[in-house]
């Protein structure tokens, strides 16, 4: 009977510590997510800038390069939906419908779905001084992503495994 004992204690400290780790790999993958934004962003800028072809066209190059995140999602969707919407309502859906599937905060996705707002509708120089600024704000967010996860990762990572040693010590 003390075997069982201590079987169900030491699941319930791994199991503690499991759900912090959990939690502080959202901060993780939200810095791994921007950064991937970032560079899907570089790429689809030069390929703007360099081939003028439709945005339609670019997207679905794009959605070739092997990028190891939920965010090339958002280009793949947005691509599969411009052949019969406009580039605006097609981004909006496809990032409503593949956030879900991000470590992203609402601040990130508000902020993802104004890139929308711009591309297209202007000429080429307009849409490089958009997405020229998109990066600036972007690289903001990785940077305020990063000191986020510095500062909860630990403390997730720490307070799960507290917890499950007060738990332990209560229970023994």
């Amino acid at each position: 009977m003390e075997f069982f004992r201590y079987i169900f204690l030491i699941l319930i400290l791994t199991g503690s510590t499991s759900v912090g780790f959990l939690l502080s790999k959202k901060y993780t993958d939200r810095v791994k997510e921007l950064k991937s934004l970032s560079n899907l962003i570089t790429l689809l800028q030069n390929k703007i800038k360099f081939t003028h072809k439709p945005l339609g066209e670019i997207l679905e190059e794009i959605v070739n390069v092997k990028e190891n995140s939920g965010i090339i999602g958002i280009f793949s969707k947005t691509s599969q939906k411009l052949k019969n919407k406009k580039f605006e309502e097609a981004w909006n859906e496809a990032i409503s419908e593949q956030r879900f599937f991000l470590n992203l905060n609402q601040e990130d996705i508000t902020f993802l779905k104004t890139l929308g707002n711009v591309l297209g509708k202007t000429d080429v120089e307009g849409q490089m001084s958009e997405i020229n600024q998109f990066q600036t704000i972007l690289k903001v967010q990785i940077e305020n992503a990063e000191e986020e996860k510095n500062k909860n990762a630990k403390m997730y990572k720490s307070l799960g495994t507290i917890i499950g040693l007060a738990i332990v010590i209560i229970l023994f």
